[in-house]
């Protein structure tokens, strides 16, 4: 039996394709993402673009087709952050259900972060002592903190790359001057998480941690399972802000390991990556390829990851 799930971000469209086995494991058919910037201007205006729409509009039935053609049983999809902000939001929705067929669901930021959760344990295994996992996108960051399978807390913040890309202009070479303050009010952004013990383990997930781990491990080629479980320390996100904010985004594309499309938005994600070690004091994190796409693919088709 094959699925596939979408997740509708405010940078990037997640696409993957999944069959599962009699046992409940799941193997990975497809699993890629597009760049759509579907949020490109919503900060400002608080409604999405008509030519953002068409880019994300057109990603989605491209991948829907692909999924059909890999015969797959169901599609789910869901939407994140920029579709819960926009005004507008139900244009987007009525117009990949005319193109597709498909039915994109806005879930919740504590939605989204239970998903990613269950993506954390689903693809790491058991981990002792507290929890805390956080998906950060293009348009908010998710948190969940728990122990093992219980989970004690989960919030959503509007601290997102293409936000924050925006605000302080971050898709080109900058002075220091102006990480810092991009720094600053991301901080600011991040209050929930003041005065919170450190966690025994921080888990980073989305787009900005898993381009960072690439360009840490130099791959040409994005591999999964290389990715998966690698550790990032504070000095390694450290050179890479340094190495993107002395760069434009034509610059950025030709350092090895780093998704092209998302040039303009890895120095506005390194910083909220390092801002939330810093926040929760924490040394390091542990890497997850799996995402909410994955959570929401054991939680509505069943079986394990």
């Amino acid at each position: 039996m094959r699925y596939a799930v979408l997740d509708v971000g405010t940078n990037s469209v997640k696409f993957d394709v999944a069959e599962q086995a009699s046992d409940g494991t799941w193997r990975t058919i497809l699993d890629r993402a597009e760049v759509t910037r579907l949020g490109e201007g919503l900060d400002e205006s608080g409604r999405l673009g008509a030519e953002p729409m068409r880019r994300t509009t057109e990603a989605i039935a491209a991948m829907v087709q692909e999924a059909r053609e890999h015969g797959v049983e169901q599609i789910a999809a869901v939407g994140t952050a920029g579709l819960r902000i926009a005004s507008n939001a139900e244009e987007l929705i009525d117009a990949v259900r005319a193109e597709t067929g498909v039915e994109i669901e806005v879930v919740s930021g504590e939605e989204e972060g239970r998903l990613a959760y269950l993506a954390v344990r689903a693809g790491l295994g058991p981990v002792a002592g507290s929890l805390v996992v956080f998906d950060t996108g293009g348009g908010s960051s998710q948190f969940t903190f728990g122990r093992g399978e219980q989970v004690d807390e989960r919030f959503s913040v509007n601290v997102g790359a293409a936000r924050f890309t925006e605000r302080y202009g971050l898709d080109r070479a900058v002075p220091a001057e102006v990480v810092a303050e991009a720094r600053v009010g991301i901080a600011a952004d991040l209050d929930r998480l003041d005065g919170r013990p450190s966690p025994d383990r921080l888990v980073g997930m989305g787009g900005a941690v898993t381009n960072i781990t690439a360009v840490k491990l130099e791959l040409a080629t994005y591999d999964p399972e290389r990715v998966q479980g690698v550790t990032l320390d504070a000095g390694e996100i450290d050179r890479q802000i340094e190495l993107y904010r002395t760069r434009s985004a034509d610059q950025r594309r030709a350092i090895t390991g780093l998704q092209p499309d998302r040039a303009e938005v890895i120095l506005a994600g390194a910083c909220i990556v390092r801002s939330v070690l810093a926040t929760l004091g924490c040394d390091s994190l542990t890497v997850s390829d799996r995402g909410l796409r994955h959570g929401l693919l054991v939680e509505r088709f069943g079986g394990r990851s």
